[in-house]
């Protein structure tokens, strides 16, 4: 029973003007460690028979999972339109969040605890037009609505949707911006301030816009007020670290009678402010305020005045505020509503800390959550915590480091006149002291400790669509654990466990739940078995798959269906080609006629070059991760081989005529072609092992198209028969012959732009289909002095230009460097100005070690060229006419201990006497490393 102080106090906690032995309203700061204590605090001496919380009364039924020993804060109420998943909106809680506090103490005194705010039907319905208006206000009102604000909070004010903190955090909603912004009637301009805004047509986004510019922050108001600059600054001296800023300094204030003594002075000091910014014209929070009145009235009438409630400081005048039951019915009259379900999910501090989208806005969840944690001396123990951190990261920090760091952060806070340091003075003594100076580990502090990683967790009780639960099931199986940390995973396919994880993070990323992305392996390993990705849970996500439940109730049957829709919906031939490939990533057999039949539909009726082009190399990469994953691909191959056939007869007239742009991309493709022909070309065989080499069903060897092999290395036919050598190349089929073909047709057809006869001539050449005389030939033509500048350069380009290797070609192939090192000095002064950036992008891209090489090679050209005289007169000026034997053989040494080859100590010393000196000119010893 609450005692005669009690009462008084409780009066005392309405606020001037509340009804005699009312409720008590207890008006917090949404997420604030400081208004959690007092919570606990005020409702440890009050004793009240039952909480009202601010919050959608939906979720009712789920406040007694709270207690469920598997519930750990972060967490979040998730509400969305069973219709449309999509829509949907999060109400956040922390464990130092005062909703959270009280749902605790309700539960741990046996309270009945209810959920006040609009419910969340009609928040989902509102959300459909976030930059309408709500239903009008009725004139019955008997005063101008109420403007809930904030909350008392800049980082509620930053948080959109149609709520305050904790909720609802909807996505998509009109951002609120903080700070000080004009009051109602005035204009938003600074540069003139008497002027008045004529309002914008209700439903538009210049009104809503407007709308948001009318909010006001009530705490940098309060802080204006106190001559505080920085509102958190001013939040934090007077509620954070009252009393010493711990639970056991509010444990001694509540012995006192003081408990209520925060809530006091908030709610003052709001109502100060409502009488002077009145509504702010936010009418959509004057519905949810009449919505809390008829629920506060409802509780009255069943618990009397032992009621209390917890909600938003900015509300307490609302909710004090004497109306009649007629006018709040009115206002709710008309509201739009939709069907929606509610669940409890897990949240991120991380989440926690973002103004936009799913977040709270809170800057230091982690901070925050040290404060309301530690028992006693928060100071010390935050910085304890940083050396340990830092420890961990390698770096050197011993206890005399966090002596000095709090004896810096108590001055710091004496010299501001603080009364106890914040996370300001914290911060700065950990970067002088314990980083030196540096925010390269400062950094690291704020994103691991002071923002953090904490994921929380959700009872399995926990109501969830079939799908949620399907997925929760193959988490569990395959011990993949949701995660807020990201980390890598690396997937070996030819292990089951691994191969199984793979499926499903890529049946997940086909219904749009991203909870995985592909990475580049830190091993290097470019091989089809191994896989390499990249972690991290985010709250959403569970949005998402809400979203996904209407394609199926498990992950497989929803994958099939979403890739069935998607291969009927998809405009380009490419997508389709895409959607393959990742169906069979997936492993979705029931979905892959039906992509293949609109596949090779599309294919027969699309003719532009540049989408078979773009379409071919996503489906032979289907091909090989068919081949690794033991899936038939007989029907994709023969649409990849029809693809090629017909790229192959249209590339040469569309590179025709092409302007630079047009010939670059073109270029592109070309170079996708050629890389899928090579993998197209390739033996593909399901047994194959993943080193390359592949055996019969009785062990033996087999060679390229699954042909026997002797022993001794000869081929034999199916039948038996022996080939001979080269036999197997053409029975594996002339595609790659045809688009050699292709190739060199491109290479020496005038009309064809200079870059793609470049490229086409080096990918000739790096198949070994020319001949270096022959590159030669082709480059003398394309650099001849009739040819523009601009074309040969582009041929150049194409010929050498991008990461293909081509500055080592240059390295090693004197007489090619020759003739680009002699056209380059021959173009006139006029046109070097106009092929210099070509010629920039073309060799910028190099290794800076193949660049230094080559400078070095053209500086010791004829001028410069020293050192013994090779003979002859046949090379090119700086270039030895032939191999240097001796010089070449001095490698020998080192090769052999790098390979282990057992070459006799006496051999390997003789060759090291006949090296010579070193001279100026050393390149025959790059033609030995040649």
């Amino acid at each position: 029973m609450t005692g005669p102080d009690q009462s008084d106090a409780r009066r005392g906690a309405g606020g001037e003007g509340a009804v005699s032995g009312g409720p008590l309203l207890l008006g917090v700061r949404h997420h604030g460690p400081g208004s959690a204590r007092a919570v606990r605090a005020a409702l440890d001496a009050a004793r009240p028979r039952t909480v009202l919380i601010e919050g959608p009364p939906e979720a009712d039924a789920l406040i007694a999972l709270a207690a469920d020993e598997d519930m750990r804060p972060p967490v979040a109420l998730l509400a969305h339109v069973v219709d449309e998943p999509g829509r949907a909106a999060f109400w956040p809680f922390a464990e130092f969040s005062p909703e959270w506090i009280a749902i605790q103490w309700a539960l741990e005194h046996d309270v009945p605890a209810r959920f006040i705010d609009l419910p969340a039907t009609h928040s989902l319905a509102w959300q459909e037009k976030a930059t309408g208006s709500p239903p009008p206000v009725p004139e019955a009102s008997p005063e101008p609505p109420v403007q809930p604000g904030p909350d008392l909070s800049p980082e509620a004010a930053a948080q959109p949707g149609p709520g305050t903190l904790p909720g609802p955090a909807v996505s998509p909603g009109p951002a609120v911006s903080p700070g000080l912004a004009a009051s109602p009637g005035e204009s938003g301009n600074p540069e003139d301030p008497d002027a008045v805004k004529t309002p914008a047509p209700a439903g538009t986004p210049e009104a809503a816009a407007q709308e948001d510019a009318l909010r006001i922050d009530p705490l940098a108001v309060l802080a204006d007020a106190a001559g505080y600059e920085d509102p958190e600054r001013w939040w934090e001296d007077v509620i954070e670290y009252r009393g010493g800023g711990t639970s056991q300094a509010l444990k001694e204030l509540g012995h006192n009678g003081e408990a209520f003594a925060p809530f006091e002075v908030l709610a003052d000091a709001m109502g100060a402010l409502r009488d002077v910014y009145g509504s702010g014209g936010h009418d959509r929070d004057v519905v949810r305020e009449a919505y809390m009145r008829i629920q506060l009235r409802a509780a009255q009438r069943e618990f009397g005045d032992d009621v209390a409630v917890v909600c938003g400081a900015w509300h307490v005048p609302a909710l004090r505020q004497r109306t009649t039951v007629t006018a709040d019915r009115a206002l709710l009259k008309g509201l739009p509503k939709v069907k929606a379900d509610m669940t409890w999910v897990p949240w991120t501090h991380r989440r926690l800390s973002r103004t936009s989208g799913y977040g709270a806005g809170i800057d230091s969840p982690g901070w925050y959550g040290h404060l309301f944690s530690a028992p006693d001396r928060p100071v010390e123990r935050w910085m304890t915590k940083v050396a340990g951190f830092l420890r961990e990261e390698d770096r050197i920090v011993s206890s005399a480091h966090v002596i000095e760091a709090v004896r810096l952060a108590r001055t710091l806070a004496a010299m501001r006149g603080r009364p106890l340091p914040g996370l300001t003075e914290t911060t700065d003594a950990i970067r002088a002291v314990m980083c030196e100076g540096s925010d390269v580990p400062l950094a690291l502090v704020h994103d691991k400790l002071v923002v953090g990683d904490v994921l929380g967790e959700v009872p399995a009780a926990a109501p969830a669509v079939p799908l949620q639960r399907d997925l929760t099931r193959l988490q569990r199986r395959l011990r993949l654990k949701p995660e807020a940390l990201e980390r890598e995973l690396e997937l070996d396919l030819r292990k089951e466990t691994d191969a199984a994880r793979s499926t499903l993070l890529h049946r997940l990323r086909l219904l749009g739940v991203d909870w995985g992305e592909p990475a580049r392996s830190a091993r290097g390993s470019t091989g089809t078995f191994r896989e390499t990705w990249r972690l991290r849970w985010e709250p959403e996500l569970s949005v998402r798959v809400a979203e996904a439940g209407i394609w199926g109730t498990t992950v497989l049957t929803a994958a099939t269906a979403k890739a069935e829709s998607d291969a009927v919906a998809a405009e380009a031939l490419a997508d389709v080609t895409a959607l393959a490939e990742r169906c069979l990533l997936a492993e979705l057999p029931d979905a892959l006629p039906v992509v293949m039949r609109v596949l090779a539909d599309r294919a027969a009726l699309d003719t532009d070059v540049g989408h078979l082009a773009q379409a071919l190399p996503a489906l032979v990469r289907s091909l090989r991760y068919g081949d690794v994953r033991g899936t038939d691909t007989h029907a994709l191959a023969e649409v990849a081989a029809g693809l090629a056939e017909r790229l192959f007869v249209g590339l040469p007239p569309a590179c025709a005529s092409l302007d630079a742009d047009a010939a670059a991309e073109m270029r592109s493709h070309v170079d996708a072609v050629h890389g899928a022909v090579g993998l197209l070309d390739e033996p593909r065989e399901a047994g194959a092992e993943p080193g390359g080499a592949e055996t019969g069903p009785g062990g033996a060897e087999t060679g390229p198209g699954g042909a026997e092999k002797e022993p001794g290395g000869a081929e034999k036919e199916p039948g038996g028969a022996e080939m001979e050598p080269g036999d197997g190349e053409a029975a594996r089929g002339g595609i790659r012959t045809r688009w050699h073909s292709v190739l060199r047709v491109l290479a020496g057809r005038d009309s064809v732009p200079g870059v793609i006869r470049g490229r086409s001539t080096r990918l000739l050449l790096d198949d070994v289909e020319l001949d270096g005389d022959e590159a030669g030939r082709l480059m003398g033509l394309a650099l001849s002095p009739g040819t523009p500048p601009g074309d040969a350069a582009a041929w150049i380009e194409g010929f050498v230009g991008g990461g293909s290797g081509g500055g080592m070609l240059l390295v090693h192939d004197e007489q090619l460097l020759a003739l680009v090192d002699a056209w380059l000095t021959g173009v006139s002064a006029e046109a070097f100005t106009d092929v210099l950036p070509l010629l920039r992008r073309t060799f910028s891209a190099y290794e800076p070690g193949v660049r230094r090489t080559l400078g070095e090679l053209v500086r010791r050209g004829p001028a410069g060229a020293s050192g013994p005289d090779h003979g002859g007169g046949a090379a090119p000026h700086g270039f030895a006419p032939e191999l240097d034997g001796p010089r070449a053989d001095g490698v020998l040494p080192v090769l052999s201990l790098l390979l282990g080859l057992d070459i006799p100590a006496e051999d390997i010393s003789a060759q090291a006497d006949a090296l010579p000196a070193p001279a100026h000119n050393d390149l025959a010893f790059a033609e030995a490393s040649r």
